[in-house]
């Protein structure tokens, strides 16, 4: 279950209701999210236009670029996203702007009051909370990402989105999901809705198929990339093209290889909807301006940064899968060896004891000087001992230490002061959160 906590008395007291009233665990099914949305009126049923997007990597920042791409073209956007890193409040955007504590409390405690016999989670109950402010706030469109799966997700609950998306799949949440590629890709698919968009990215043989088979049965239209759409990248540009002509954009602002098949993808379902009219320029905001805090960000002089030598790079992502390490990997070997020397690269890292800290490692094999395993606090995770034992089993100098600002110290201490290092936190979104607070550099 999400640990939240508020500075807020107001919020705080409704999370701390919520605390006793959840069952105290994830749960999937739309048993009890339909109950709850059906005692605070259906507000899913009177949302703007939903763009609903699912994935194992790259969701959010999806939706980071759809939303962007909509505001540069002149609309008002509400958006709900998860999890949140620092403040709760980062979950509901409402009409472009993060939801203020007053209207937070007392929607919490609307649903609350509806609901708290029905034994809903977290995240349903979050979830009731976000409609219930979309259907009353007017806006132009919804961007709605999936909180975990898609078949059951609480989301999925929205009977008419405008259109689907499925971003990059991979193995994550293998309790809840199943351990196979193709049994996950069903589950993400499950998003598809009769006569709707159901627009992908391109995915092995056998996940694509079972992507195409819930899509078929949901009678929905599949877009995959490379058949219904295309996009090719140089060194400067992306262009993208589909039936109705071309799109050209600069690379994406955010750092990483995978920051331009995400751009795409929102690119292509917003193309394929004929509600809101999006002009080219707006894609090429999209691709300047957007931000996705803890996907591969880099942090500004702050509290932690200053731990570490003048000219170091201290860079965050949440990535906590083996096909998010590929994407991080390969943004960091640029990083670092751009073409003239090479950097010293350190890694502190702090997982969830249900994630693969071997899957996530591998990647950074001839990568990484050393790594500095870290706990989580107030989260089940690996021992900073049993991560630092997998890291050296793959060949990684390691360390450990009690939180991020001791491993940054050890890293000052032992990197070559002739170079500054490059140093990435990485393995766990919560960690991340943690990190942005340390360093006061909050979501906004």
């Amino acid at each position: 279950m999400d640990h939240a906590i508020s500075a807020d008395t107001a919020v705080q007291a409704q999370l701390d209701r919520l605390w006793k009233l959840s069952p105290g665990a994830d749960i999937l099914g739309l048993e009890r999210i339909t109950l709850l949305l059906d005692r605070l009126g259906n507000p899913q049923d009177r949302l703007p236009p939903v763009f609903h997007v699912a994935g194992t990597n790259g969701k959010g920042s999806t939706c980071a670029f759809l939303r962007a791409a909509l505001e540069a073209a002149g609309y008002t956007v509400h958006a709900y996203t998860s999890p949140h890193l620092v403040r709760f409040n980062e979950r509901i955007r409402i009409a472009g702007r993060l939801v203020d504590d007053t209207l937070l409390a007392a929607l919490l405690e609307e649903v609350l009051d509806a609901g708290g016999d029905i034994g809903a989670s977290f995240f349903e109950v979050t979830t009731a909370a976000a409609f219930l402010a979309f259907a009353r706030t007017p806006a132009d469109a919804c961007v709605i990402e999936v909180g975990l799966g898609g078949r059951l997700d609480a989301t999925n609950v929205i009977a008419h989105p405008l259109v689907t998306g499925i971003a990059q799949l991979g193995i994550d949440h293998q309790s809840f999901l199943g351990d196979t590629a193709e049994g996950i890709a069903g589950e993400k698919a499950g998003i598809a809705k009769p006569g709707v968009a159901l627009v992908t990215m391109a995915y092995e043989p056998d996940s694509a198929a079972r992507v195409a088979s819930v899509a078929m049965q949901a009678a929905a239209h599949v877009l995959p990339l490379g058949t219904a759409w295309h996009m090719e990248t140089d060194a400067a540009m992306l262009r993208y093209e589909d039936a109705g002509g071309t799109v050209e954009t600069p690379l994406p602002a955010m750092a990483g290889p995978h920051q331009p098949g995400n751009l795409a993808l929102a690119i292509a379902m917003l193309r394929h909807q004929t509600v809101l009219t999006i002009p080219t320029d707006a894609y090429a905001a999209a691709a300047r301006d957007t931000r996705w805090p803890a996907r591969m960000q880099r942090l500004h002089p702050g509290p932690l940064v200053d731990l570490l030598p003048p000219g170091s790079q201290l860079w965050l992502d949440g990535g906590h899968n083996p096909a998010a390490a590929g994407a991080i990997a390969a943004t960091l070997r640029d990083i670092a060896n751009p073409g003239v020397g090479r950097s010293e690269v350190h890694l502190v890292l702090g997982m969830l004891a249900n994630k693969d800290p071997v899957g996530l490692l591998a990647p950074f094999a001839g990568i990484a000087t050393t790594v500095h395993a870290v706990p989580i606090t107030q989260h089940e995770h690996h021992t900073p001992a049993a991560l630092a034992a997998t890291a050296h089993a793959l060949g990684l100098a390691t360390h450990t230490a009690p939180d991020v600002a001791s491993a940054l110290r050890d890293i000052a201490e032992i990197a070559d002061q002739a170079e500054p290092p490059i140093v990435l936190v990485l393995g766990s979104l919560y960690l991340a959160g943690e990190v942005l607070l340390a360093n006061g550099e909050l979501p906004d």
